[in-house]
């Protein structure tokens, strides 16, 4: 993406997430296969600096399914511990080390149940 666009994304999000009054919750979307990218450390770092302390910042773990050989009703996802700890580590980085990590997965439907329950219990704040 050229620069000038990820800034204007930047600059967007910035405006959304500090002037818009009936947010209650940021999830944002990681690959579980590869963890954080650059543009993921630098939006954790923008949220950790700037999001009002009323918004929930959560990181959901994308793909899981596709960490796993043959997912089943038993095994719906995974992620190595490598990539946790580096999911952790970042976020300790920049500001959200307590926020919540969700795992998921589309096609399992792994962690579907929590995120909901999560973005219920958010709006009632």
């Amino acid at each position: 993406v050229p620069d000038k666009i990820r800034k204007e994304w930047s600059d967007f999000l910035l405006e959304y997430t500090t002037t818009r009054k009936t947010l209650r919750v940021v999830f944002h979307l990681i690959d579980a296969r590869h963890g954080p990218i650059d543009e993921d450390k630098r939006i954790m770092k923008q949220m950790g600096e700037t999001l009002p302390k009323r918004v929930k910042y959560v990181v959901v773990l994308t793909k899981a399914d596709k960490n796993v050989k043959g997912p089943s009703s038993k095994n719906s996802g995974s992620v190595s511990s490598t990539v946790l700890d580096k999911v952790r580590e970042t976020m300790k980085e920049n500001g959200v080390k307590n926020a919540p990590v969700f795992l998921t997965s589309a096609e399992t439907k792994l962690g579907r149940d929590d995120v909901w329950r999560y973005l219920r219990f958010a709006a009632e704040f």
